[in-house]
């Protein structure tokens, strides 16, 4: 077994990797870049050593500084985490030509399965189905659009490069092909540098499951069962289980004898996962299932499988790239119980999304549950931040429970209990998700989340009793469990009547204003308005209203849900503190297309220019009606808060 190990990732998986080594007892190394410089992997690992500019390019997929680093700090293997260089081949070499070990599997059989199309080829000499498709070299527009009137519409267009939904379209009209194409194109060269497409059949009632791997370099391959990731967002995988709902043991078999299959017919060694894409119209059934493609790395999702069958498979990686046989045979690996894993991302649900940056200046997750086991993987701490500069994960949320009803309620429970201020999360839309009548009761399908998303992503309407906790906890004066005390709420007191305190947060681009007032019994009456005969809303300490207050800011939490109000400087104008008639970048990105001018007039929902931010674009859409007044230049770099659109005021 290795001494010394080097990280060449970040964030939760970082995290991750280091919690196995040093049970291992084996040292780490963790590399990060000047972003990253007081990241919570840096903080935990035993070494840690800087490899440049924020910018991954710049960093984390720098081959030569993470090897030159390895050397440097006497590491003796790169375990290369998933995403950044965990899937390229060259990097491969490179580490074994530098005399170091690569914690993953060999070099070819990356290259085997790293392109999509060619490993389709490959599958279907191995005898793994594969799905009804153009996988060849053409890339002409008349060209792709043929074969995909011969396939039949609907279709899939896919980056033949990369994953995670990136340059990845579905096409329902011939009308829309050229368009879509070409935005897919433009999305695969931002993210992978590489704009080949493949077109695929689509499938309806598509389910999709993934079946887990390992090899060893004595020739062995075992499949750990499967995983449910069906519950998708913009092909993006969202929520993950294990097993798979509703899985019968005559599909299993036929679909894990498939995997194994693949693995072994490129000499797989290290962790894998072959992903099927299943049409579940009539059920799982052991012929309508077929190979998508293999991610020859650790899987984001795989620790609902780690709770299941009660391997740690960081641990099964390090001995496998060491030299060791496989831990267990196929008869020793048993499934248990069912988990479920939710990704909570730093970003706007109700904007189809859109990533978030932010810091993190309040972070709490729950330490327990009562009726089922809960797993924090988590990449950041309290006061750190979200860049631009990578994914956006916070934390990952794993739950394990006798049935899978109780992982799922346990999991919303979990989310429920969840605390985050200082950025926009998706902890509210999660835990919908997980409380919807067709995901409780396994009726999953990859559209799921598309059809119902305007519900899923709808948050309750701020309540006054929120309100008024956000503006007293804004205020100086605080509820008093000694209200015969005048100096226990000293803010609160008047000589003669209680002094009262006006107050103004900004919600929702709108000001709101009110009057706060200590009461005899140590009570804070908060009246929204400024008509003094208006009944008041009453602040107890004992209420159950969950507050955090930041900088600036107060954030108020119900359930898995969060609102938060600004609290504009006292020297600010009224003018100051509001939004004004502007639309401003939600995050650091490049304007990469226009579609309006100024003096155009504009609806509502209308797209008025594409960003491109995190390798992905984004449409921003105009907010309300209205005229142009100015707006970006198409090629601008712009930063965070920078206004793109300006309309004319109303006359």
């Amino acid at each position: 077994m290795f001494d010394k190990i080097l990280i060449a990732n970040r964030g939760e998986i970082a995290v991750r990797v280091i919690r196995t080594a040093r049970r291992l007892g084996i040292a780490t190394v963790a590399v990060y870049s000047d972003a990253d410089r007081g990241a919570l992997h840096v903080r935990v690992a035993d070494q840690a050593i800087c490899i440049g500019a924020a910018p991954a390019t710049e960093s984390y997929l720098n081959g030569e500084k993470i090897i030159a680093a390895a050397r440097e700090t006497g590491a003796q293997a790169i375990h290369p985490g998933y995403g950044f260089l965990s899937e390229n081949p060259d990097f491969v070499e490179k580490v074994e030509a530098a005399g170091l070990t690569f914690v993953g599997p060999s070099s070819q059989a990356i290259r085997a399965m790293g392109l999509k199309d060619a490993a389709k080829r490959l599958m279907e000499k191995a005898g793994v189905p594969v799905v009804p498709g153009y996988h060849g070299d053409t890339q002409a527009l008349v060209a792709l659009a043929s074969k995909a009137n011969e396939i039949g519409y609907p279709v899939l267009i896919k980056a033949r490069a990369g994953g995670g939904g990136k340059g990845m379209r579905l096409v329902s009209d011939p009308d829309a092909f050229p368009d879509a194409l070409a935005a897919a194109q433009r999305e695969a060269k931002a993210a992978f540098g590489d704009e080949r497409m493949l077109v695929e059949k689509y499938i309806q009632s598509p389910r999709h499951i993934e079946v887990q791997v390992f090899g060893d370099k004595h020739g062995h391959a075992v499949h750990l069962f499967e995983r449910d990731c069906s519950a998708q967002r913009r092909h993006q995988k969202v929520i993950e289980e294990a097993p798979a709902p509703g899985m019968n043991e005559e599909t299993r078999i036929a679909m894990t004898e498939a995997a194994v299959k693949a693995a072994k017919a490129i000499s797989y060694s290290g962790a894998g996962t072959i992903e099927f894409i299943v049409d579940a119209s009539d059920g799982l059934r052991p012929d309508r299932f077929w190979f998508m493609e293999m991610n020859t790395r650790l899987q984001v999702e795989h620790p609902v499988t780690e709770m299941v069958t009660g391997v740690d498979l960081v641990e099964w990686q390090l001995r496998v790239a060491a030299g060791e046989p496989l831990p267990r045979t196929q008869e020793e690996i048993t499934l248990a119980g069912h988990a479920v894993e939710a990704r909570l991302y730093a970003e706007d649900a109700t904007r189809d999304f859109l990533p978030a940056t932010g810091t993190l200046h309040h972070l709490h997750f729950p330490d327990r549950l009562d009726t089922a086991t809960l797993r924090v993987d988590a990449g950041v701490a309290e006061k750190d931040a979200i860049t631009p500069f990578y994914d956006p994960m916070i934390a990952k949320l794993i739950v394990h429970a006798p049935t899978r009803a109780g992982a799922v309620d346990g999991l919303a429970t979990a989310l429920e209990q969840t605390e985050i201020a200082g950025s926009t999360v998706n902890l509210g839309f999660l835990a919908r998700l997980l409380r919807d009548d067709d995901f409780y009761a396994g009726r999953l399908e990859t559209g799921l989340i598309g059809r119902k998303q305007d519900v899923l992503t709808k948050t309750a309407p701020l309540q006054e009793r929120h309100l008024a906790a956000a503006i007293a906890a804004t205020s100086m004066a605080e509820p008093s469990d000694r209200p015969n005390d005048p100096f226990s709420a000293i803010a609160g007191y008047g000589h003669f009547s209680s002094l009262v305190h006006k107050r103004t947060v900004v919600h929702d681009e709108q000001l709101l204003e009110a009057r706060v007032s200590a009461q005899a019994d140590g009570a804070l009456a908060i009246r929204l308005g400024n008509d003094p005969s208006d009944q008041p809303i009453i602040v107890r300490r004992d209420d159950p209203i969950r507050i955090a207050s930041w900088p600036g800011h107060v954030t108020v939490f119900e359930g898995a849900d969060a609102v938060t109000l600004r609290v504009p400087d006292r020297l600010q104008s009224a003018e100051e503190s509001g939004a004004g008639d502007r639309l401003r970048a939600p995050m650091p990105g490049l304007v990469k297309l226009v579609r309006a001018a100024v003096n155009d007039a504009v609806r509502k929902g209308q797209p008025l220019l594409v960003l491109e931010a995190m390798k992905m674009e984004h449409t921003i859409a105009a907010p309300h009606d209205g005229i142009v007044a100015e707006i970006a230049a198409e090629g601008a770099q712009v930063n965070d808060g920078a206004m793109l659109v300006r309309f004319q005021e109303a006359e």
